[in-house]
């Protein structure tokens, strides 16, 4: 399986992810937000280079031009609320793709112990399509991996594109060992080192959802 470390390579997506990070940049939501689906969009550019391509003859009022363009049936599937913008971003590339939403929240035990619920899916058919798989924050790999089986739900693709903006190492390694090997690909701006007791990437950047859209009760 293979893994893409953007922060591992200079570009000016490492401009938008030191601004996502900082605590003096975070209160700005509307820059929150258009950061987060700048970083899709340049995911998404970077991804469309794994795509699979034809050649095509494309009438203009002089000619015909050959162009190479891809074939790929997307399918870009979202977990909300927080990968809303992140989703926005991969859209504005992927302007033809189907698109698939996924609620996955946290239901809280106690202070430290949660389960992990799906409440809520809308997708199309996904069978021998690409599906991509966005979520900003992966924690601990858990809401990736039940939205994952609930898009199962809907077929079964013929590749997968996990894509992430800040993901934890133990997130990756829980990813590697349930998604399939062959056909999966794992996309992250950045991977963190670890997840303190309340399961948040660190150093991470705090709540996505809530710096994205407000604090929730």
């Amino acid at each position: 399986m293979k893994v893409i470390d953007f922060s591992k390579t200079n570009s000016i997506l490492n401009q938008y992810i030191s601004e996502i990070r900082n605590v003096e940049v975070q209160n700005d939501r509307l820059r929150f937000r258009r950061n987060i689906e700048r970083i899709g969009e340049i995911m998404a550019y970077e991804m469309s280079k794994e795509f699979r391509y034809s050649v095509k003859d494309i009438r203009t009022p002089l000619g015909t031009a050959p162009v190479s363009t891809p074939d790929n049936q997307l399918v870009i599937s979202t977990i909300l609320r927080a990968g809303l913008p992140f989703h926005q971003g991969f859209l504005s590339y992927f302007d033809g793709a189907e698109n698939a939403f996924v609620s996955a929240y946290r239901k809280y035990k106690d202070t430290l112990k949660f389960d992990i619920h799906i409440e809520y899916i809308a997708s199309p058919r996904i069978d021998d399509k690409t599906l991509i798989i966005t979520d900003p924050m992966l924690a601990t790999g858990g809401s990736m991996e039940l939205s994952y089986q609930a898009m199962l739900t809907k077929g079964h693709p013929a590749e997968i594109h996990v894509a992430s903006i800040i993901a934890s190492q133990q997130a990756i390694d829980h990813i590697k060992n349930i998604f399939p090997e062959d056909k999966t690909t794992i996309w992250c701006a950045a991977i963190d080192p670890e997840i303190n007791e309340h399961s948040y990437i660190v150093p991470g950047l705090g709540d996505a959802g809530d710096l994205a859209y407000g604090e929730k009760e």
